[in-house]
């Protein structure tokens, strides 16, 4: 039987777009109070007077939650307001679009900083009220490439990695706390993302690339790459509701078909996934080498 949120409080990061504010809507339907936080305010008003529009309760919070005294101050103000979290989405991050020597220290700390480091800076503020309560569920949202190596994006993988890595000791601290925690790690979804990373636009560069890999496979007379379709916002913000009110749902969701299966396969023999992959990883290669030439 789905849990009722119509009593609850749900903070959601990096919900002024995208998933996040698609998960906003959706949950706001079910008469929870969500507090949606972002950097974009003039995004979060919006969304939030939609949601006000249509009946339901949204507080709208400006927040950079890469920065630790920010992060710990939106999760006080959505405590101060409610009295309570119960659900915490982490699904704030960023993306690069650079191959591993291009990549400038300072990319580095800025992709790190949203996708990996806010994540203790939320989870440590709202920890200690959902333990009291013995209630509560974190959300981490992660991605396909927290389990495997996806080229010209080297710190987002590797951010992506480190919150998989977080999640996972956090689970282990949550034992018999009566607090859930849930990893999501989506794929491709159709959302601004993936032409605001920085460095330049990641999804134009990895779709070119696979026009090229097509034009590879055949040359090379081997498969095409196994990619998985590409899913909405909408679709992708509606497994993690499910996942939310399932209280018997799987720890780790991956929401596209396939990717549990890549991500498995890429701990048992790395080589495999990438022989798998390589008229898409090769396809980007030539991608980014012919942009990076003509910039020159």
């Amino acid at each position: 039987m789905p849990i009722s949120l119509s009593d609850k409080t749900v903070v959601i990061t990096g919900a002024s777009s995208g998933i996040g504010a698609e998960l906003a809507k959706i949950i706001s339907k079910t008469g929870a109070s969500v507090v949606i936080c972002a950097r974009r305010g003039e995004l979060l008003a919006a969304l939030a007077d939609e949601i006000g529009a249509a009946g339901g309760q949204a507080l709208p919070i400006e927040v950079d939650v890469s920065k630790p005294d920010q992060a710990a101050a939106a999760v006080r103000t959505a405590i101060e307001r409610f009295g309570k979290i119960d659900v915490l989405v982490n699904n704030a991050g960023r993306g690069i679009c650079a191959s591993v020597e291009d990549t400038t220290p300072e990319q580095v700390e800025s992709i790190f900083a949203v996708n990996a480091f806010a994540l203790w800076y939320t989870v440590a503020a709202a920890l200690p009220l959902m333990k009291a309560r013995k209630s509560g569920h974190i959300v981490t949202v992660s991605s396909v490439v927290g389990s495997m190596g996806y080229p010209f994006c080297s710190a987002y993988v590797a951010a992506k990695h480190a919150a998989i890595g977080f999640h996972a000791a956090l689970r282990t601290e949550l034992l018999e706390t009566g607090v859930r925690a849930t990893l999501i790690c989506p794929d491709g979804v159709n959302t601004p993302w993936s032409s605001v990373t920085e460095g330049g636009n990641y999804g134009s560069l990895f779709a070119d690339g696979i026009r090229r890999s097509r034009i590879i496979a055949k040359e090379r007379n081997i498969p095409l790459a196994p990619l998985s379709r590409m899913i909405s916002a909408a679709e992708a913000a509606r497994i993690i509701y499910e996942a939310i009110i399932n209280e018997e749902s799987p720890a780790d969701i991956y929401t596209h078909l396939g990717t549990h299966e890549r991500a498995v396969a890429a701990v048992r023999c790395r080589e495999d996934v990438e022989q798998s992959m390589l008229p898409a990883f090769l396809g980007v290669k030539e991608e980014y080498e012919s942009r990076k030439h003509y910039e020159q």
